[in-house]
């Protein structure tokens, strides 16, 4: 039986000069695969770096056999694979300008979901209106705020807020990455993968009111997305988002 969803996906430019995320949205009768990627503007090439890694990501699901026999894996070495490609899109490059960008993953098959991100892209669980589930960012400020040395009101203005800990990129070695374990979904639940530029103009409260009532998921991502490029000006990120609501 095919996957009772509904999705949708959005991105922004915000008030940069280039559009350097991507979104995906990868879908199959039995599975569907969130994909969320920014390419880092501080170095070359970005929005080809982003466009690489979706596309890396997007081609494995599609040749692998559906339902996926082993998710976590499938998770892990896809963000492997699409991380050796950034790795050879910058062979020949000083280190410091090579591609890279920051990832975010949701897999969900057989009434489950399952998280894999790397950076400070993030996954977000929606039930009941609340954030049941986020995942925790590779960056230098998430550190501090989990031993307890700053708040989550002291991250927007931290001087090391966009200081991301490991990548897609760069050097050879396999990033640092976070692969969860499945999580069954209830009916109505509402997943989301985005970028940096849609989470940090947000609160919780925020994010957890998409597509709440008789909201549509498309348009609950308009109405944030909006908020959020609002929020971040006059110098806004890009903001990008996908999502999925599930119906059972």
């Amino acid at each position: 039986m095919a996957l009772q969803v509904e999705c949708s996906e959005l991105s922004l430019i915000g008030d940069r000069e280039e559009n350097q995320d991507r979104v995906a949205i990868a879908r199959s009768p039995a599975a569907v695969l969130l994909i969320a990627i920014d390419g880092m503007g501080g170095h070359a090439d970005g929005a080809k770096a982003a466009a690489v890694a979706t596309e890396t990501i997007v081609e494995a699901f599609r040749r692998a056999p559906q339902p996926l026999f082993d998710p976590q894996g499938f998770l892990h070495l896809t963000i492997g694979k699409a991380h050796a490609n950034l790795v050879q899109l910058g062979n020949g490059q000083r280190m410091e300008a090579r591609p890279r960008a920051t990832c975010a993953l949701c897999l969900v098959q057989d009434g489950m979901a399952w998280f894999a991100h790397v950076g400070d892209s993030r996954i977000y669980q929606l039930r009941q209106r609340q954030v049941s589930r986020r995942t925790r960012d590779h960056s230098h400020v998430e550190l501090l705020l989990q031993e307890g040395l700053i708040t989550e009101e002291e991250i927007s203005n931290h001087p090391m807020r966009n200081y991301v800990e490991c990548c897609l990129g760069g050097n050879l070695a396999l990033p640092g990455m976070s692969v969860g374990s499945a999580r069954r979904l209830q009916p109505g639940d509402l997943l989301l993968v985005c970028t940096d530029g849609f989470w940090s103009g947000l609160e919780d409260s925020d994010v957890a009111s998409c597509a709440a009532g008789n909201e549509t998921v498309e348009q609950g991502l308009r109405r944030l997305a909006t908020q959020a490029v609002r929020a971040n000006g006059p110098h806004s990120d890009n903001t990008s988002v996908a999502a999925l609501r599930w119906l059972g």
